[in-house]
């Protein structure tokens, strides 16, 4: 059976040892901590955590709800059980709007047997937290860069941190490199996450769409407005929001980003008044926007509100000591997500994926060794097994031929990787880290290379 630890805090010796009895006698599980007076109660939980505090509400020195209060303000969320005596219910509510799980009155009848089910329900609560801390924690080492380059640890370091605050925070970096990994690593560290992290590509969204998408819209607002919508501001308030590509937001929608972030509220469409929102703003963008200023297209006011707490990402290229580290940690996590036994990478094949530059960066490496783990008959993945291009096989760009214009080298790019890839759109401009809408603009300026047919998901995403 599993032990809790239950702390009671009473200046009264007679009520501590009533209760630390029938507490005991409920199940051989339960350890009970004493503390006469909330300051020693303060300094016990310095020392040990426990998984529910019973405390009386008055006490000599500080009372039950000013070590109520001390115990939320320092963080603690442990299940917390006012004990009021009779004819002060009210003080009682007021501690359970302070944050206290319930409230056990001392003189009624039936006391004791209120004591046990209060305390089994409290108890149930804590496990639920515990629970809860756990997958919040297998979340954030699934969301934390992977590797040993001092950059990545730095990065790793400054999300903890940054988590702390409620700062705009801007990530930038190739496509690939793990922004949005980044944002939920930030969003999972924050006293935000418990409260909802919503994800909008500004890239993916057509300018006639994303102010509706952003902040909603009242039925009838404009043609097709069925009914009234919340926009994702409204379903990420108390949380988190990450506007992914920020830089491919249109110039009048970020006029209205720009008023969100002064004001703290958003104007649904065809609403009269504006709705208060507490939302966390952490934006991505693959785009130089400093550069994307000075051709107009990206507000400079903005860029300030946005770039409070700056991210940069290498690409991978320029961190390949960590390939190893990321293969054995893709090899591991993809074993346990297909029941796989593969046990390593040969040698020349991890000489391979070292040598290659990966346009894609890290999200490329991993479905590489994703296809490779599912496909592997053996316990070892070796060369043949991974779907290399032939600049891969070879590890280098042999293939550019001296002269060739930087506009020809990039049609031929992205010509080979439509091929390569079957046409797919949406997997080809996220492996050259560009839109979709960009990709589709190049196709547009190149003469005769209409792509007849769109194959979106003809490959693992």
């Amino acid at each position: 059976m599993k032990s809790y630890r239950i702390l009671i805090v009473d200046d009264d010796i007679n009520m501590r040892t009533m209760l630390s009895t029938a507490i005991g006698r409920m199940a051989a599980g339960y350890r009970i901590l004493e503390a006469d007076s909330g300051e020693k109660a303060c300094d016990l939980l310095k020392e040990e955590e426990v998984d529910l505090i019973l405390s009386d509400m008055k006490m000599a020195g500080m009372s039950g709800v000013e070590l109520l209060r001390k115990i939320r303000d320092d963080g603690s969320t442990t299940p917390f059980i006012i004990v009021t005596a009779y004819g002060t219910i009210e003080n009682a509510v007021e501690a359970m709007r302070l944050g206290a799980t319930d409230y056990l009155e001392k003189g009624e009848t039936t006391m004791l047997k209120a004591l046990e089910i209060k305390v089994i329900k409290c108890l149930q609560i804590k496990e639920i937290q515990d629970e809860n801390k756990a997958l919040r924690e297998e979340q954030f080492k699934r969301y934390s860069y992977v590797g040993k380059n001092r950059a990545m640890d730095e990065i790793n370091k400054l999300v903890i941190t940054v988590a702390q605050s409620n700062s705009t925070v801007l990530i930038t970096g190739e496509s690939g490199t793990g922004k949005e990994l980044i944002a939920r690593g930030i969003h999972l560290n924050s006293k935000r996450n418990r409260l909802p992290f919503i994800k909008i590509n500004c890239a993916a969204m057509p300018d006639t769409l994303i102010e509706s998408e952003l902040f909603g819209h009242e039925k009838g607002s404009f043609t097709g407005a069925l009914r009234k919508t919340r926009g994702k501001f409204e379903l990420a308030d108390g949380g988190t929001i990450l506007l992914d590509e920020i830089g491919e937001m249109p110039l009048m929608t970020q006029a209205k980003l720009l008023r969100v972030l002064q004001e703290k509220e958003i104007n649904k469409i065809g609403a009269e008044l504006p709705i208060p929102v507490d939302v966390r703003i952490v934006a991505t963008t693959n785009r130089e926007l400093k550069s994307e200023i000075a051709k107009g297209k990206f507000r400079e006011d903005l860029y300030f509100r946005l770039n409070v707490i700056p991210i940069h990402l290498p690409p991978l290229r320029q961190r390949k000591d960590d390939i190893p580290l990321l293969v054995d940690h893709f090899i591991r996590t993809f074993n346990e997500e297909n029941g796989l036994m593969v046990t390593g990478i040969a040698d020349n094949a991890l000489k391979a994926l070292k040598e290659y530059d990966w346009a894609g960066n890290v999200r490329e490496l991993e479905n590489a060794i994703e296809r490779a783990v599912v496909l592997t008959r053996t316990g070892i993945l070796q060369p043949e097994v991974f779907t290399l291009t032939e600049s891969l096989r070879t590890g280098g760009t042999n293939a550019i031929v001296p002269g060739t214009t930087i506009a020809e080298m990039e049609k031929q790019l992205i010509y080979k990787t439509l091929e390569y890839y079957k046409n797919n759109k949406t997997k080809v401009a996220e492996i050259l880290g560009i839109s979709i809408r960009t990709l589709r603009n190049k196709l547009n300026e190149y003469e005769g290379v209409a792509i007849e047919n769109d194959v979106e998901d003809s490959l693992p995403q």
